[in-house]
């Protein structure tokens, strides 16, 4: 049985969104604009539908205005604004959504010149690709993890812009449940945006009950029959895996209902669509789903006429954003009840109020920010919601230091009915007194106002909680979803060295023989302290980035601003020190380095760091400083209460921590390092100041909370820390896997794992030292040094890549060496796998990326060929196979890269052509694979007709009557001899009777083989 994506994904995929009510297109007797896949005649047609006074030329006009937009390097964004407009003339009417038309087709090529790809489905409205979704069989090699690869590569290709701009929505699937003890997106379906590079796969976990009787429309076995028809796949219609597969419930569907459903697809559209100006270059961002349910939530509350409560999502999780996008969202529900609603966003910090403004601004709100009482007295009595000259919308950021009992609205003349206030409350687990008077001012400033308050640890003392202060829960999301989604990290604990506890000891007593009894601020701060405690941070985290990776940064949180002053200082000094030694150090090598070994070394040099305390500098230098941080241009933060809360960092990975710090207060600065980031499975926290007991009794306090309010749902929170069985767990494992191993001597562990030819047994010893690489630094964990005292991290590091790329290099070898069949060697990324190096000149540098590139285009040309038996393509394979054989290409001279390169781009060309004309035939047969190879062997066999267009004619009758024999008896596939009697029935008939072409026995025999045997292979998924 057909036992392959299409069947097992994509055609039930097809079939479940003809019933979410997209009807299937058949690119057969479709038009498009190649440039940008715009189904013009669809589009055309579809905007004067939903646009009234719109004709015929002003409809192309609004194409080429489309078209236009698509040109932009802004990832889609003018386009996007475009989209959504609903002023003046529409693309989209969101007013009135089933006015619009809704399409889906399959195999749609996105091209531009040599580059192209095929997404799987691509669903349509008004003509315009807005999405597409890309499925794969379950159990897929690397999973989706090599899609989400392989759309960075496409992406990041500038032939493919007008592509990326205009797509709004990807879904990846294997069809598979997500597996939730692997935080890496390998199995399951997942949602993105687009990017000019690597995509951001999202999770989509279903909060909501749908009643699919209601929303799905019934099965259809015309539709059915078109579209597997249309697709050549007759066979599988009755097929148990098909069959299965057409369930609404199977994982790929679920999720399909989810997004594709036309009133959520209509909120994604509208709502959940962010361009983010950050650093690194405009971002477009989707909301993730518990924002998309805590925005649902938000309106249903509202609908009831709840105007309070809290959103707990766990830090981390995106509070600002969602803040953000309910600002668009809450916009539009009350302009419909013709209430005009005015944005407020209340912090209780200044530092709090510059990151706010900051996420808003760079999400395209107008921020408008309170600089005292008087000015908030008037913008709050104020009933004008926008303030801007361009419309656009707009939030206030304020301080609730700056609600005052004069910031109130009390009579009918100041309070205007037609103004809807909602106030976004930051951080509402802190301890709001309900006696004091910012409290009491935030509460009567608008008696009639929405307070939606945000926390990510909603940890407070009994007497004030924050249900009695501002609610019950609107929505809840907590550490171990945030976790399993892949949004949060969980946290290693570091405990400093025993060698280093001693040094310290030895430094408080030399410091109170020399100054005697003197405060602890002063003994914590003494140069004889701090500089020990400076030496310790710089060489763990230079050890830190040396294994990892060197764009990461730390923070130091210490013990008193005295003592951060101090540590700024040492540091200054130690790297000015630094600096006039390298000259002298590099004069005295005892061996020349290498270019690429001095750049490695100095890249994990920590050269770099600020100061951040609220009496140092302005506060504008402070936000420059910060804004370093982020885009990596400082190395190192010392702080001492400034950034522990609502300061986001992704690059944040390692974080000192030099004093206690109290409750709800060590929960906020530990997760200050567990935002995601590349590769980084755990943020890292170092323990100075033994925050163990002071933990453990919050987590304590924490759970009884969450017991309080939650009930049953305790089951739905974990730890933030990684345990320490977990964790010796672990180690312990690593440490059997490697135990045959010379783990302290790189070439003999070359040598030991280059004997290896099993694949499974290698595959074991990657996995286990890439989770050493993760967990290097367990050795110190809880000061069990006993675990690990016999491995050195920073070998196994190196060892993780030799054994990586060897492993890389048999997959690659079996697939040349041990397959009769091609399709292995052609689905291998050999450029990934064979060009891992470790030193390089720039010149070979140059080659080696052209090398890969050419090497790229022509393997996926060659995986492109569906006729693998044809002669031409069994040549130009085996050319590439030979020049693979001769040779690892990465151990190859420049002249010999260059040769490669010519030889590897004649082939592309070949195969480029020969693909064209097989294309080209392929549609003469309504782009059935198998009749195309068919009428080749009987063209290469000749002897009973010269006339291409007589075969065709002859093979299409056959083809008709074949698929319809199959599609009205699925029992004929079961029997092959009944299926021989049917097929040489069907051929003698429709070759020597309809198209009078002569056949004798032998020829009639050997057609009769060819048809039966592609529909056998066709339906027990083998090549043919």
């Amino acid at each position: 049985m057909a036992f392959n994506e299409d069947s097992r994904v994509k055609i039930p995929s097809l079939l479940h969104l003809s019933k979410l009510g997209y009807e299937y297109l058949s690119l057969k007797n479709c038009t498009w604009d190649k440039e940008t896949n715009i189904f013009t005649d669809i589009f055309l047609q579809s905007i004067q539908q939903i646009n009234a006074e719109l004709d015929a030329d002003e409809a192309k006009r609004v194409f080429n205005e489309v078209k236009l937009l698509l040109d932009n390097e802004d990832l889609g964004k003018a386009f996007y604004e475009r989209l959504i407009q609903e002023t003046g003339i529409k693309l989209i009417d969101f007013e009135n959504f089933e006015n619009n038309t809704f399409n889906v087709v399959t195999e749609l090529t996105y091209k531009n010149g040599e580059e192209e790809f095929r997404p799987d489905i691509i669903t349509l409205i008004n003509g315009l690709p807005l999405s597409f979704i890309e499925v794969k069989i379950p159990n897929n090699k690397n999973g989706m993890i090599e899609e989400r690869n392989r759309m960075k590569t496409r992406f990041s290709n500038k032939k493919n812009r007008r592509f990326v701009n205009i797509t709004q929505l990807m879904v990846f699937s294997n069809n598979m449940e997500y597996d939730n003890a692997d935080i890496d997106t390998i199995q399951g379906v997942f949602y993105a945006s687009p990017a000019y590079g690597k995509p951001v796969f999202n999770y989509f976990r279903e909060e909501e009950k749908f009643d699919l009787n209601k929303l799905l429309k019934p099965e259809d076995e015309a539709i059915e029959d078109f579209i597997l028809k249309d697709n050549n796949l007759v066979v599988i219609k009755n097929s148990p895996e098909f069959l299965t597969n057409k369930d609404p419930n199977r994982p790929t569907n679920r999720v399909l209902t989810s997004l594709y459903a036309k009133d959520r697809l209509k909120f994604i559209l509208k709502y959940a669509i962010a361009y983010v100006d950050e650093s690194s270059g405009l971002q477009k961002h989707i909301m993730r789903y518990p924002q998309l349910f805590a925005t649902k939530a938000i309106e249903q509350k509202l609908d009831e006429g709840i105007k309070k409560g809290i959103i707990w999502h766990t830090q981390g999780s995106g509070k600002t954003a969602l803040t953000y996008f309910n600002v668009k969202f809450l916009t539009d529900y009350y302009q419909k009840q013709n209430i005009i609603p005015k944005f407020y966003f209340v912090v209780d910090r200044l530092d709090l109020l510059t990151q706010a403004k900051r996420e808003f601004s760079a999400r395209g709100l107008v921020v408008n920010t309170v600089n005292s009482r008087n000015e908030f007295v008037t913008d709050v009595k104020s009933t004008a919601a926008v303030t801007n000259e361009r419309g656009q919308a707009e939030i206030t950021v304020v301080n609730i230091q700056k609600f005052s009992e004069e910031s109130t609205v009390v009579t009918e003349k100041d309070y205007d009915i037609n103004v809807q206030r909602i106030y976004f409350l930051d951080e509402v687990h802190r301890s709001y007194n309900p006696k004091g008077s910012f409290l009491a001012n935030l509460e009567t400033s608008d008696k009639n106002a929405i307070k939606i308050g945000l926390t990510g640890t909603p940890l407070l003392g009994t007497e004030y909680n924050s249900k009695t202060l501002f609610g019950d829960y609107i929505h809840k999301y907590y550490y171990n979803a945030s976790i399993a989604d892949g949004y949060t990290l969980r946290l290693i604990r570091e405990e400093i060295s025993t060698e280093y506890k001693m040094i310290l000891a030895e430094a408080l007593k030399g410091i109170e023989v020399l100054e005697g009894q003197i405060p602890k601020e002063k003994i914590y701060s003494h140069p004889k302290f701090v500089e020990p405690m400076l030496n310790y941070i710089i060489d763990d985290f230079e050890k830190f980035r040396l294994m990892n990776d060197s764009s990461v940064g730390a923070m130091v949180v210490c013990d008193s601003s005295k003592q951060a002053k101090q540590l700024f200082e040492l540091f200054n000094l130690k790297i000015e020190g630094e600096e006039d030694s390298t000259e002298y150090e590099v004069h005295q090598a005892a061996e020349p380095q290498s270019k690429y070994e001095i750049q490695q070394k100095d890249k994990r040099k920590v050269k770099s760091a600020a100061l951040i305390l609220h009496d140092i500098g302005t506060k504008e230098e402070r936000k420059k400083k910060v804004e370093d941080f982020k885009d990596g241009k400082i190395d190192l933060l010392f702080v001492y209460n400034m950034l522990l809360t609502g300061f986001d960092a992704k690059r944040l990975k390692k974080l000192y921590i030099g004093r206690l710090i109290k409750k709800h207060n060590l929960l906020q600065t530990l997760t200050r390092v567990n935002r995601t980031y590349r590769d980084y499975r755990y943020g890292y926290v170092v323990d100075f100041a033994d925050i163990r007991e002071e933990f453990n009794k919050t987590n304590r306090d924490y759970f009884d909370e969450l017991q309080g309010v939650l009930g049953d749902e305790m089951e739905h929170y974990s730890n933030i820390f990684k345990s320490r069985e977990e964790i010796e767990e672990e180690i312990a494992d690593i440490k059997e896997t490697l135990f045959h191993f010379d783990t302290n001597n790189k070439e003999i562990f070359q040598q030991q794992i280059s004997e290896i030819s099993d694949n499974k047994q290698l595959s074991k010893i990657v996995k286990a030292l890439g989770h050493a690489r993760s967990l290097y630094n367990m050795i110190r964990l809880f000061g069990h040094f006993d675990l690990l005292e016999k491995i050195d991290f920073k070998t196994l590091n190196r060892l993780h890549s030799e054994a990586s790329n060897h492993l890389n290099f048999l997959h690659a070898k079996d697939a040349v060496e041990n397959d009769a069949e091609t399709t292995n060697l052609l689905n291998v990324a050999l450029e990934d796998v064979i060009f891992q190096f470790t030193k390089i000149r720039e010149e070979e540098l140059i080659l080696a990326d052209q090398l890969k590139d050419t090497l790229r285009k022509t393997r996926e040309e060659l995986a492109g060929n569906f006729d693998k038996k044809d002669p031409e393509f069994v040549s130009l394979y085996q050319e590439l196979e030979k020049l693979f054989k001769k040779k690892k290409l990465n151990e190859v001279t420049q002249e010999d890269m260059k040769a490669n390169i010519g030889t590897l781009r004649d082939i592309h060309e070949k195969i480029k052509e020969l693909n064209r004309r097989n294309n080209q035939l392929k549609e003469k047969y309504q782009g059935d694979q198998k009749y195309c190879r068919i009428h080749k062997r009987l063209k290469e066999k000749g002897g009973f007709t010269q006339l291409e267009s007589k075969l065709h004619e002859a093979l299409m009758a056959v083809k008709e009557n074949a698929d319809l024999q199959i599609l009205q008896n699925h029992h004929i596939l079961d029997n092959e001899g009944y299926l021989n009697r049917m097929m040489i029935k069907l051929v003698i008939d429709q070759f020597t009777k309809e198209n009078k072409i002569q056949l004798n026995a032998e020829t009639s025999k050997f057609i009769n083989n060819l048809v039966v045997q592609e529909y056998v292979n066709e339906f027990n998924n083998q090549t043919a």
